[in-house]
């Protein structure tokens, strides 16, 4: 009987043994999904009222139909600078210049016609096609032409060596920032606005960004005294908590030398003046070229990158240089990237 009693015993015991671990793993588990949880990226990245790119998700080739004014016809003949009506589902009305996949379609069209046409895209590259004169009453609403934007090319006053003045912006965690903050420090800095769709222009210049970053945070025994700097000229759309979510879909949570603001509308004015950028705001539709610029610690214009055929590394190799020079060195000139 004893012996049953100590059986007994015995077996509640290992019992209760079995429910306190089974308790402990169930505790472990739930705590390690709450942590996962807390980690996780937001549940959105787009703030109300900010347009999510309709490419971002999928690599899938989209096509859309849109309708415009032709402003420009750049020379070269590979591209087409069109003032355009909201393409739905795609972007709201802008002034873009656009690559033309069949140039022949270009040949007699002048600036100033109104046309209709496909624009093509994924997530890496985009281009219009099946470009058609169209007559005026096809467009919603006449675009009229602005005669403050009609010449929009700009030769730039400083060149490499010169210091660049400096400027007030607004960054994406509400501050007020100067240029001059960044003293002591080679900075990179290009223009944007979030709601470009088109991969090949601001995503292009936002992956550049990432790449280069992660070349310099990589490098042994590199120079650490560097910045990314994105400005925005579309301060009234681009106010810091949709900067913040745009950055985060480029950047992830390190927010390690790389900064994004949004330069008031004098400000910008003023650069456009300064550097070889073109840029115009036609009544909150944009028009504008990729520039990225380097400054040396001193904020000495140390290069400028045109256009976006240039390599991210190439980017990471001129800021680390930058970073170095301390001096700009008339014996070395600096060239843009053309």
């Amino acid at each position: 009987m004893r012996n049953l009693i100590l059986i007994l015993m015995s077996g509640l015991l290992c019992l209760g043994c079995g429910n306190q671990a089974a308790s402990k793993a169930t505790r472990t588990e739930s705590s390690n999904t709450v942590s996962k949880v807390t980690l996780a990226e937001p549940a959105s990245k787009v703030t109300p009222g900010m347009q999510a790119n309709p490419l971002e998700s999928t690599n899938i080739m989209r096509s859309f139909v849109a309708r415009g004014v032709i402003r420009e016809l750049p020379a070269g003949g590979q591209t087409v600078v069109v003032r355009h009506e909201e393409i739905p589902g795609f972007m709201p009305k802008m002034t873009m210049e656009f690559n033309v996949r069949n140039t022949n379609e270009l040949g007699a069209l002048r600036a100033g016609d109104a046309i209709t046409f496909r624009v093509k895209a994924n997530e890496n590259e985009s281009w219009i096609e099946d470009v058609q004169r169209a007559g005026t009453n096809e467009l919603s609403s006449p675009l009229p032409a602005d005669p403050s934007s009609s010449s929009l090319l700009h030769v730039a006053q400083l060149k490499p060596g010169d210091v660049l003045p400096d400027a007030e912006l607004l960054a994406e965690d509400g501050r007020t920032i100067k240029l001059s903050d960044f003293h002591g420090r080679a900075l990179a800095f290009t223009f944007l606005f979030t709601r470009c769709p088109l991969p090949d222009f601001c995503p292009r210049m936002n992956q550049h960004f990432n790449r280069a970053r992660n070349l310099l945070l990589e490098r042994p025994g590199g120079p650490t005294n560097w910045q990314f700097l994105s400005i925005s000229f579309d301060p009234e759309f681009d106010r810091p908590g949709v900067l913040t979510r745009y950055a985060y879909s480029y950047r992830g949570q390190s927010t390690d030398r790389w900064l994004f603001a949004a330069a008031p509308t004098n400000v910008m004015a003023s650069m456009v003046a300064q550097l070889d950028f073109r840029f115009a705001n036609e009544g909150g539709s944009f028009l504008h070229n990729l520039r990225t610029v380097v400054v040396d610690p001193g904020r000495r214009i140390y290069r400028q990158f045109d256009g976006n055929k240039w390599k991210a590394e190439e980017l990471a190799q001129a800021l680390a240089e930058a970073a170095q020079s301390g001096v700009y060195r008339i014996s070395s000139p600096l060239k843009s990237s053309r």
